[in-house]
């Protein structure tokens, strides 16, 4: 399913969707919030630890100014559950059609991973308009995003682009027309998590929304 325009214009808005790999469930709603409280009201639980489902369904009664996406979707089966615990959308780090395809089936909004042309095109067939660049830095960065985003451009394809975006670039990121928000994995990484440094947490999301009100104000 593709991403409906009031959900596409909320996380445009946003400019940022923070990337969370939780490993206890108890810190769920203590990260939402202090991110909440620096501004940041989008954010991504990656299913690479087994409590992100808990965790996703904490978050949304507790933090429900929280806009909740659940990552690393690999599987049928992942897709299925993640649109039954009540996720806003999904996100997967490569393009397989037959995910794409499952997530349509039952609407999910969803986002693939792309990296390559062969990718957007792919996608594109399927009919996804924003798409996650991944590993963004990697990859090439904005210059490789700039000449592998151009003969798609006329379709309206959009990117969030995550791997080596932080607060060094996040500005150059946002800058550049066919980024449509960003990947934040360095707002709560897992050290500051597991330190319980909501401060610290709280700070990062701040600093990177100022960022976002003076590029789109």
């Amino acid at each position: 399913m593709s991403f409906s325009e009031p959900l596409k214009k909320h996380l445009h808005a946003a400019g940022v969707i923070a990337v969370l790999m939780l490993d206890e469930v108890e810190a769920a709603v203590p990260v939402a919030r202090a991110l909440v409280a620096g501004g940041v009201d989008c954010l991504e639980l990656t299913l690479r630890t087994p409590v992100a489902m808990e965790a996703l369904q904490r978050i949304r009664a507790e933090v429900p100014e929280m806009k909740v996406g659940v990552g690393t979707i690999l599987t049928l089966g992942q897709v299925n559950e993640v649109k039954e615990a009540g996720a806003a959308f999904g996100v997967a780090p490569g393009m397989n059609p037959r995910v794409v395809a499952e997530a349509q089936r039952i609407g999910l909004p969803f986002a693939p991973g792309v990296c390559t042309p062969t990718d957007i095109e792919l996608a594109v067939e399927q009919g996804c308009r924003l798409l996650k660049f991944f590993p963004s830095e990697p990859c090439g960065g904005l210059a490789y995003l700039r000449t592998i985003a151009a003969p798609f451009a006329h379709l309206g394809v959009k990117y969030i682009p995550l791997g080596g975006v932080g607060a060094g670039n996040a500005e150059a990121y946002l800058q550049e027309p066919s980024v449509h928000a960003l990947g934040g994995s360095w707002l709560a990484p897992r050290e500051l998590i597991q330190q319980k440094d909501w401060a610290a947490i709280t700070a990062r999301a701040a600093e990177v929304r100022a960022v976002v009100q003076r590029v789109r104000g």
